[in-house]
């Protein structure tokens, strides 16, 4: 067995995501398991060299995680032809730019999504891609996870029958920051910074819908700004004018619709922090984050409504569970691990930037939408080349 290092270039890993799910659950996870295996049975090695604005900051990272590597110098790591790999996880606001320059020094590039704040810029970075021969990817994280990677089998197995409807909750509140400290980035909550739950959560919406259930068609958004103040990170008062909930409803092919709320303001009194809840004409299901939940057609109860009454049934124990079959690694790390085998062994992948791209056109169809206060077609992409 063979041992092939892979140079990565690593950015915006100071962040709470890059740092929580790519640095430590990811990269470092991989290094301490001796690296990625590969189809020949060889393994590749990730040798990553940390990058960012702050050098104290990343010292310390790399010192508590044993990296040997770290600078202030992006055009230094990207002019080095040791390290193949450019990974993203900064603000969005500065993705394009910092995208572009891995694929014009021949990098092959991953990153975080939202991977534009417009479709345009989106395609762009795509077809640079495309055109420059690099690999490229884009985080998809969600269909990594093991209740919804058990929901894809629930659907595959044809349990649902025809599937009629989709309905998925997200989020928790996000603390203004008076009372208790806020648990995400000021830059979230402005416009003139790219941020936005619309922005954030329909890339996600739109990879999961499209890959479980059907391609989106349709949007019909209404976004909303709940709390329009907010203290950041220094504990000073700004004005938080982007949209901190989204409602909004899908048409995907097939005549299945879709309703997805996105919000930064909802207190959860769900079982997970998402949910999907998936009804059939032969049976329905329901998702998290780890958990699924089924009810066939001969299972499902007769409820009796009569509001003058308690009710009696309790209906969350007439579902049944969805076995752990398998062990579920983290799934960060997994999509990392898919993302190096592509780059290294030539292996198939799907999660390209043009995918991104899609994620980026429904948002900004969504906020299209918002806008016009009507309905909006999602037209089809077409791939660069094509």
């Amino acid at each position: 067995m063979a041992v092939q290092r892979i140079g990565v270039i690593m950015h915006g890993v100071t962040g709470r995501m890059g740092y929580n799910q790519h640095l430590v659950r990811s990269i470092a996870a991989l290094r301490a398991a001796g690296g990625v295996t590969l189809p020949n049975g060889d393994r590749a090695l990730p040798d990553p060299i940390l990058v960012g604005r702050n050098a104290d900051k990343i010292a310390e990272l790399a010192r508590r995680h044993d990296i040997a590597r770290y600078t202030t110098d992006l055009g230094a790591a990207l002019a080095n032809p040791d390290d193949t790999i450019f990974f993203d996880a900064g603000s969005t606001q500065m993705r394009v730019e910092l995208v572009k320059r891995a694929i014009e020094a021949g990098k092959h590039v991953y990153c975080e999504k939202p991977i534009a704040e417009t479709l345009a810029d989106a395609l762009t970075l795509a077809r640079l891609a495309a055109a420059r021969g690099v690999k490229h990817g884009v985080v998809q994280d969600k269909l990594f996870l093991p209740g919804l990677r058990k929901l894809a089998m629930v659907a595959k197995s044809g349990f649902f029958g025809r599937i009629l409807s989709v309905r998925g909750e997200f989020g928790y509140w996000v603390f203004e920051g008076d009372v208790q400290p806020t648990q995400r980035p000021s830059w979230n909550y402005r416009k003139a910074d790219g941020g936005g739950v619309i922005l954030d959560m329909l890339p996600h919406w739109r990879y999961v819908l499209d890959n479980l259930f059907g391609r989106v068609t349709a949007v019909s958004c209404r976004g909303a700004t709940h709390i329009p103040e907010r203290i950041d990170e220094r504990g000073q008062r700004y004005k938080a004018d982007a949209d901190d909930a989204c409602y909004a409803t899908f048409e995907l092919e097939g005549g299945i619709v879709a309703q997805i709320n996105s919000s930064w303001t909802t207190r959860v009194n769900r079982d997970d922090l998402v949910t999907f809840h998936v009804d059939g004409t032969h049976g329905s299901a329901v998702a998290g984050l780890t958990r699924c939940v089924t009810q066939q057609r001969m299972n499902t109860p007769r409820p009796v409504w009569n509001p003058d009454e308690p009710q009696t049934m309790k209906f969350v124990d007439q579902w049944a569970a969805v076995p752990d079959t398998e062990v579920f690694g983290n799934g960060f790390r997994l999509q990392w691990e898919d993302f190096i085998r592509h780059v290294v062994a030539d292996t198939p992948w799907h999660h390209d930037l043009f995918e991104g791209a899609k994620g980026v056109q429904l948002a900004e169809l969504a906020l299209q939408s918002w806008s016009e206060r009507r309905w909006v077609d999602v037209p089809v992409l077409s791939r660069p080349g094509n």
